[in-house]
């Protein structure tokens, strides 16, 4: 396990207080960050229907998931063997039944009493279907949306999770400088996504690295304005800005790091809209602390790059944390106006201000801890990408 069975249960108790508040008897947890977040397990499962079911009154949680899984949850979490409940490959992808089927008939014959269930209605792996089964199954109880709850508890990490995330900070600064040398002029870009990706995984000397939740990003030449494209197999050109965004993972926890580079030298917009980003980045980082809230943190960016002439209609930053596939952001606080969230140390974000014009953009990031005067960077890469 990564963590002791002690840092589990005290998150567990966490999450428990926060169903007391809201009068949620049981609580299904679809999420795979969450489920790993509570019980250690740690699979490329989430593909098909698994759940993580926490009973208020009940001290241990039940794993819920396909047969063949069942081994995989043994070896990574730390819940007792009769808390690890299945269903069979006839369920896999079928027309006519479904996995969650098996859970309500479980739920129905062993927990009779709880009347109100909390379910994340926006998490990426719960179906409207898994949804109906639970519902018609489970005709005793009510269910209502609980999305976010243990979200909220991921948000203040503890020490051992910090400890984590600067690993995966220094994962990042070998992957960044595997793709920094690959950069150059007639090289395809899918290689230097190949380079990013081995370094990824290898890690250093020390630990090796996990798979990030999302595939390295790499906007090149003129689709820097784009700022979700991945990779294409062309060649890059002299003065051909490359965009790489990527992260180092380890043990599932994400340190996230962009930074925007030219094949030879850059043109005059292209380096007033890097220092203008930069400026923002150094303002901010000197200024975030313990008690502000996101938005503050936003309008201190807005403030410094309009007196370069720039403005930005996105977020700058999100938290960030344990995750799968497809994103790294713990969908919680986000650094953008209107966002009341305060800043307490040892949470973490991905401070991602990047501004795209019409055809050019500027992606330069930094991942930092706050801590109880300010912040630490959770990577030490430079961020100037001319000479």
């Amino acid at each position: 396990m990564m963590f002791s069975k002690k840092e589990y249960m005290e998150r567990l108790q966490h999450v428990k207080e926060k169903m007391n508040q809201k009068g949620i008897d049981v609580l299904f947890i679809s999420d795979p960050a969450n489920m790993n977040y509570l019980t250690g397990y740690d699979g490329w499962s989430f593909y098909v229907p698994q759940m993580v079911v926490v009973f208020l009154e009940e001290e241990e949680p039940y794993w819920f998931g396909r047969a063949q899984d069942v081994n995989g949850a043994r070896a990574t979490s730390w819940l007792s063997p009769c808390h690890l409940l299945s269903y069979g490959d006839e369920y896999v992808h079928s027309k006519v039944k479904h996995p969650m089927d098996v859970l309500a008939a479980w739920i129905n014959q062993h927990k009779k009493k709880e009347k109100r269930a909390g379910v994340e209605m926006e998490a990426y792996y719960f179906s409207p279907r898994a949804l109906q089964c639970l519902e018609s199954g489970c005709y005793q109880m009510t269910f209502e949306d609980a999305h976010l709850l243990v979200n909220e508890v991921r948000m203040v990490k503890s020490d051992k999770e910090i400890t984590y995330m600067k690993k995966a900070g220094n994962i990042a600064e070998v992957a960044m400088q595997a793709g920094y040398d690959a950069v150059k002029e007639g090289a395809r870009v899918c290689d230097v996504a190949a380079a990013i990706s081995h370094a990824q995984l290898s890690g250093t000397a020390e630990f090796g690295g996990d798979y990030p939740a999302i595939v390295p990003l790499l906007p090149t030449g003129v689709l820097t304005y784009a700022p979700h494209i991945t990779w294409t197999d062309e060649k890059i050109k002299s003065g051909d800005p490359v965009i790489i965004e990527l992260a180092g993972c380890y043990g599932r926890y994400h340190a996230p790091l962009a930074r925007t580079i030219t094949a030879g030298k850059p043109n005059t917009v292209f380096k007033n809209l890097s220092e203008a980003v930069m400026e923002g980045i150094e303002t901010v980082l000197h200024q975030v602390k313990p008690g502000i809230k996101c938005e503050d943190v936003e309008q201190m960016w807005q403030d410094t790059i309009a007196r370069h002439g720039y403005c930005k209609d996105s977020r700058i930053g999100y938290s960030i944390g344990v995750n799968y596939p497809p994103d790294w952001g713990e969908h919680t606080a986000s650094l953008r106006p209107g966002d009341q969230t305060i800043l307490k140390p040892n949470m973490t974000f991905h401070l991602i201000p990047g501004i795209w014009l019409e055809e050019l953009g500027v992606e330069i990031s930094e991942s930092f801890v706050v801590t109880a005067n300010g912040c630490e960077l959770l990577s030490n890469f430079p961020q100037c990408s001319y000479s």
